[in-house]
């Protein structure tokens, strides 16, 4: 749910005893479904509105129409946020939105509000292969408390070897990223990353977690994936690319395309990361309208063998 849309349906609810999910969609200019879904993501998400089944219904928010934005609990005005999405990646007019409602919270839940604005980034860019989503893991609810309240945690944490262990971790965000979900942490050792399906126990400190000043979650995971990226795909492959071709590359290749200069004759120098010399070869055989691919020799030779088979099999 956007979080202008959010601050509007709020709006709504407080200037009207009732209203109706097509009363919404004609106000905020969206279809009755999408304001109907967003309705029910405000009720679900523990905002006090509640549906009036039957002919005459409609929404109301808890209270009546005298209620306001400041009469929220703590934990609504941190669902409201977590329902409007992670601030860090949202656009201006969100952002100018979420800074409104901050404004009409109470003064103490303003700062828990925000952290739960920051407190989970999503990257819609799958690793590897495409995988069937997974069932949300067990102590994600606690960890994200955690990061919301700001305080450090005992985790315990079995690794890809199996190994259990037990550590203090200062619980900085969460992402999700299909099919798994990520806790960013600062511990003893430095900043790491934690799959959460991983996470065996958890249990909260009390003790305040030391937060780097300025710290972006959405900016550090991006350092994070591209570290990740760059380690799955390590061979580097360099070619020429006709400019007209540079939209399509950047759509296929995203975060493994490294643009550089352009030559004389008008084309652009280009570096493409993959895993291996066959695999890129295969990715890239049928960008021969665009690309001339200059190195390494390997991944020229794998182009040539792609292109003789294909020659034998339909000349």
């Amino acid at each position: 749910m956007r979080a202008d849309r959010l601050v509007a349906v709020l709006l709504l609810l407080q200037q009207r005893e009732q209203v109706t999910a097509s009363e919404v969609a004609r106000e905020l200019e969206v279809s009755e479904r999408t304001a109907r879904r967003d309705l029910e993501a405000l009720s679900g998400a523990g905002v006090p509105v509640y549906a009036m089944p039957g002919r005459g219904g409609g929404w109301r928010l808890l209270g009546g129409a005298r209620t306001d934005l400041s009469g929220l609990t703590a934990g609504e005005a941190r669902a409201l946020f977590l329902v409007a999405g992670p601030a860090s990646t949202a656009t201006p007019s969100v952002k100018a939105a979420l800074r409104k409602l901050r404004r009409a919270l109470p003064e103490p839940f303003r700062e828990q509000a925000e952290a739960a604005a920051t407190s989970i980034v999503v990257d819609p860019r799958q690793w590897g292969s495409s995988q069937p989503e997974s069932p949300s893991p067990r102590f994600l609810d606690e960890l994200q408390e955690a990061v919301i309240r700001g305080v450090q945690l005992r985790l315990g944490y079995v690794d890809l070897k199996g190994s259990q262990t037990q550590r203090t971790v200062h619980p900085l965000g969460i992402v999700a990223k299909r099919p798994a979900w990520y806790l960013v942490a600062n511990t003893e050792a430095g900043r790491r990353t934690f799959r959460i399906d991983r996470v065996s126990s958890v249990e909260l400190t009390g003790d305040a977690v030391d937060r780097p000043e300025g710290f972006d979650l959405a900016e550090i995971w991006r350092e994070i994936a591209d570290e990740v990226d760059r380690r799955r795909t390590p061979l580097e492959a360099q070619a020429l690319c006709a400019a007209g071709g540079l939209g399509l590359l950047r759509r296929v290749f995203g975060r493994r395309l490294d643009v550089g200069g352009s030559t004389p004759d008008g084309r652009i120098e280009i570096v493409i990361r993959g895993r291996d010399e066959h695999t890129l070869a295969g990715e890239l055989a049928w960008l021969t309208d665009w690309l001339d691919v200059t190195g390494p020799q390997a991944v020229r030779d794998h182009l040539a063998a792609i292109g003789a088979a294909l020659v034998a099999r339909y000349s």
